[in-house]
């Protein structure tokens, strides 16, 4: 019997095979296995930054389990953590004001010059009627932003769009 490979199979090829079974393997056994998977694939994170799992979670709109991933990390000494459960809470289809603003209090204690804690507890602020609240952080991030910077901007724009609306109360967007 021969077992050699036709001429026209490369080296590199042949070192590729390995890992080509080795995958098909895999996807064969997570077919098996899907009755047993969570309705949504959990997304790795390099360990580098704990956070990048909630953040894409955050990016889908998925509130609920981006609390929930936040939560599994447990990373309270970090502003970035306070300030992304903040965000989940208060973009949640059943938001959490009281919750949202505790995080972002406490973004803000860790970190004052957290631009996105800064931004958010803004928009929070003119959420739950209270303007000057949200005028006083952006008068922050004034100072804090030598040049232009998004959260400015944003907070800026929310500012006017709540007045313009008669200072009413709105779910931001």
């Amino acid at each position: 019997m021969n077992t050699r490979l036709p001429r026209t199979t490369s080296p590199w090829l042949l070192s590729l095979l390995p890992s080509l079974l080795s995958g098909l393997l895999l996807a064969a056994a997570a077919d098996s296995f899907a009755a047993d998977t969570p309705a949504v694939a959990p997304v790795h994170a390099s360990p580098a930054d704990k956070l990048a799992v909630a953040r894409t979670l955050i990016a889908d709109g998925r509130w609920a389990a981006a609390i929930a991933e936040l939560t599994r990390v447990d990373e309270r000494a970090s502003a970035d953590w306070h300030n992304l459960m903040g965000y989940s809470h208060r973009k949640a289809r059943q938001p959490d004001h009281a919750a949202a603003e505790r995080h972002y209090n406490e973004a803000l204690r860790i970190d004052p010059r957290h631009r996105g804690a800064l931004e958010y507890s803004g928009e929070l602020y003119l959420m739950t009627g209270r303007l000057p609240l949200a005028e006083a952080r952006l008068a922050t991030l004034d100072q804090l932003c030598t040049q232009p910077c998004p959260e400015q901007a944003e907070l800026r724009q929310a500012i006017a769009a709540h007045k313009a609306n008669g200072n009413r109360p709105v779910r931001a967007p």
